[in-house]
Formats: C-alpha cells, sequence, structure tokens
C-alpha cells in the first residue's frame, strides 16, 4: 500500500503521464491520495474579499492562520471545488475513484491548538488565539480500508474533525503522513515541483530517519513541511517515505524505484 500526496493545483502541476502512471501502480498496490491545495484556497479567499495571513512558528514552519471566515472557504475549496476535480479528472480515466474529506466517518480526527505560538515582526514569540488550526490525533483507518477492500482510490482532502465537531485546518503533508502510519503504508510519496530535497544545490537522494530529524532546521520554506512530514510518517511505522518531482514523466513508478528523488527510510 502506498499513499501518494499531491499539490492542489494538481493539473497544472503534474506530468501528463501521471494518472496512467497511477493507474499502472494501482493494478498491483492499493492506493491512497491525499490532497492540498493551499494556492487555490488563498486565491479563493482573495476573490471574496477575505485577506489570507500567514503565520511563522518558532521552528521555522509557515501556516495559513484561520479564522472562522478562512475555514469555512478552506473547507468549500478542498472539499469541494479541488477533491472533485481530482475524483472527476481519475474517473474520466478509468480509476474509480472516491472523493472523502476528513470529516466523513471521522476519518481524520483532530484537536483544536487553543493557542499558537508565532514569530513576530520584530522577530520575538507572541502567543496567539489558535483559530481553527488543528494538531491530528487520529484517523479512521477502518472505514479506509473498506473503501480501499471494495477496489476504490480513495481521495482525501485534509479538513479535519474535532471533539467539539468544528472544521479544523490541518497540513495536508502531515495529514498524508497520518493516514499512511494508521493505515500501514509501507510507503508515503510526496509529489512536488522538485526532484527532492536540495541542500547545497544538490538532491539529497538517501536519508536516514536521525538524519533527517536532525537538518529540519536548515531546510527551506515549503521543503520543511514535506520532510516534517516524512519523519512523522516513518514513526509512525511506514517503513519509507519519498519525496519526488511531479512533473517528470511517471513520476510515481520513478519514485518507487528511487530514480532521482530523496528516499527516506528508518
Amino acid at each position: 500500500m502506498i499513499t501518494i500526496k499531491i499539490g492542489g493545483s494538481v493539473v497544472d502541476g503534474l506530468h501528463p503521464s501521471t494518472i496512467s502512471d497511477l493507474k499502472k501502480v494501482s493494478q498491483h498496490e492499493k492506493i491512497i491520495l491525499v490532497h492540498g491545495g493551499g494556492k487555490e484556497v488563498t486565491k479563493i479567499s482573495e476573490a471574496l474579499g477575505k485577506e489570507q495571513k500567514f503565520i511563522v512558528s518558532p521552528g521555522g514552519i509557515k501556516s495559513r492562520y484561520t479564522d472562522k471566515e478562512t475555514i469555512e472557504i478552506f473547507t468549500m475549496v478542498m472539499s469541494g471545488k479541488i477533491n472533485k476535480m481530482i475524483v472527476r479528472i481519475l474517473q474520466k480515466n478509468g480509476i474509480n475513484a472516491v472523493g472523502l474529506s476528513g470529516i466523513d466517518g471521522k476519518i481524520i480526527q483532530a484537536e483544536r491548538k487553543k493557542k499558537l505560538i508565532v514569530i513576530n515582526e520584530k522577530g520575538r514569540k507572541m502567543a496567539i488565539d489558535g483559530g481553527y488550526t488543528g494538531k491530528i490525533q487520529d484517523v479512521n483507518s477502518s472505514l479506509v480500508s473498506v473503501i480501499l477492500d471494495q477496489g476504490y482510490v480513495p481521495v482525501i482532502s485534509p479538513i479535519a474533525l474535532s471533539e467539539e465537531f468544528d472544521f479544523l485546518n490541518v497540513d495536508g503533508d502531515r495529514a498524508a503522513a497520518y493516514v499512511a502510519g494508521k493505515m500501514h503504508s509501507d510507503k508515503i510519496l510526496f509529489l512536488t515541483n522538485v526532484d527532492g530535497l536540495m541542500m547545497d544545490d544538490k538532491l539529497v537522494k538517501k536519508l536516514s530517519l536521525s538524519k533527517a530529524k536532525e537538518i529540519l532546521p536548515k531546510i527551506g520554506f515549503g521543503m520543511e513541511k514535506k520532510i516534517l512530514a516524512a519523519t512523522e510518517a516513518l514513526e509512525l511505522g511506514v517503513k519509507e517515505a519519498l519525496v519526488a518531482n511531479g512533473q517528470k514523466e511517471n513520476p510515481i513508478s520513478s519514485a518507487i524505484a528511487h530514480d532521482n528523488c530523496t528516499v527516506i527510510s528508518r
């Protein structure tokens, strides 16, 4: 079983061979897809006149500040527009996909963060209200298993349900990591727009879990979340995490074959 995380601008970003590659891999391997879509959320929020705020954690992780209005737009765009667009593309190519959000059947359960520690403009730490951001607690693996056993490909959007039944924004990469871990996936693959983790302008082809954790603070915006999520997946029992370029031919089978990508293993 392989869990694949794709960005939300799925059609624009991925190589045209990706869908046929996915179909080929799905014939001998169960596949779970988790998608993002932050750019689209930002675009539609701004079109609706809702300005987006971004915050930076003391560890240097950048994320969206999610207030009440933002989580409603986030849910609408992620679980509506993007999720169904991906399902439609897969269906059109003969892959029987089922679109789900983390809300459905409590697939992704999270705890609402009460406070967030952020770095302000002056570079100082400060505490702000947590808004509608979640820390993932659990995944309803039995529901996802039933869907997989029936031969469907689940496509999951990263909206979680809180204990108080609020919609919560959870990071797509980390949602994929938790789904992969709780589903006992052998592999997790993060498809991105570069060949993998670049350090000193060179592709890092192999990393151990401990080394990946050690270099986390030195990794720049964007990639640091993928490497963090990769380490979380491995700690949850996934054997191998792959970060690969979705813009090259047959990106899924290439990554599985360790062709020019970053491989992180326990």
